[in-house]
């Protein structure tokens, strides 16, 4: 794992969804072994219990111990980043203790959903948590989901916290972002995959992405020929992923439903989803796999 000031969790980072045996119960053997195997295929960093991860239906008890076989089984090979996020402050910072003491690297802390809290409450929420860890803390701004904005000058406040070092970037909002890139220190982590090239062009850290997954080679490979000066190859790179992206993420379906569905063809600890989550259907299916192996058979 290479992690510095700018990329404090590496580069590549995969939301890894959570394997469930058939039963529904948690898989802590297979979780170990998809986190080895993304680790294996170029994920520096593995963020657990998150949207992809399916945390509103995991509980805490599930979320500490998926920490920590994670990590038993990754040792420092990778960072783990645990999500620790909901609606209620004085949970979210229960969480985030237990991810400290599971062997959690970071931790995700979402804005809190559903009763919309304005910008100051916003700013309490968060530094609340922060003030509870001694572990780096990553900010996730995805208002679509949310419904309320982590505000450019907020998170710039937000930003003078000594924890607070990272954000897992869904605003939509490219101009908000870099005014945020320009005045603080934080290092900013593509959550849409669209967005990686963009994002790091301007000074992102990387990526946090659904789709590494299933495709964590193909997305490592966009970063690598930035970094190596190929700009050009780094491009084309992320126009190939557009089509396995737009249909694991952009197609009416959460990506956790597309990950797995696909997953489970290439033969990955998956397993069923929690309900309400329904699986797709195999026309879906067909198309995953379809667009999965156009991406994989592309020249390197």
């Amino acid at each position: 794992m290479t992690t510095s000031a700018t990329t404090p969790f590496g580069r590549a980072l995969c939301a890894m969804i959570t394997p469930f045996t058939d039963s529904g119960t948690l898989d802590l053997d297979g979780a170990q072994r998809l986190a080895v195997h993304l680790v294996g295929e170029g994920c520096d960093g593995l963020v657990l219990s998150g949207t992809t991860g399916e945390s509103p239906t995991t509980t805490d008890e599930e979320k500490s111990a998926l920490v920590r076989a994670v990590r038993e089984a990754v040792g420092e090979r990778a960072s783990v980043v645990a999500g620790v996020g909901s609606a209620d402050t004085a949970h979210t910072a229960e969480l985030a203790l237990s991810a400290e003491k599971a062997g959690a690297d970071g931790v995700l802390v979402v804005t809190p959903y559903y009763s919309r809290p304005p910008q100051n409450a916003l700013e309490a929420h968060f530094r609340t948590v922060a003030d509870t860890v001694g572990i780096p803390v990553m900010l996730y701004d995805i208002p679509g989901r949310t419904g309320t904005r982590i505000e450019p000058d907020t998170m710039i406040r937000l930003a003078e916290h000594p924890r607070i070092t990272a954000v897992k970037d869904c605003a939509y909002d490219v101009l908000g972002t870099q005014k945020v890139l320009a005045r603080t220190d934080l290092a900013y982590y593509a959550g849409c995959e669209e967005f990686i090239l963009p994002l790091y062009a301007v000074g992102g850290a990387g990526y946090v992405s659904t789709v590494a997954n299933v495709a964590p080679g193909a997305l490592r490979a966009i970063v690598d020929a930035y970094d190596a000066g190929d700009t050009a190859g780094a491009a084309l790179r992320q126009r190939r992923a557009a089509e396995l992206i737009e249909l694991m993420m952009a197609n009416g379906l959460p990506g956790t439903v597309t990950a797995k569905a696909l997953m489970t063809e290439l033969g990955l600890p998956a397993g069923p989803l929690r309900a309400p989550l329904q699986p797709a259907d195999r026309s879906t299916v067909d198309g995953l796999v379809a667009a999965y192996g156009s991406l994989a058979g592309a020249p390197a």
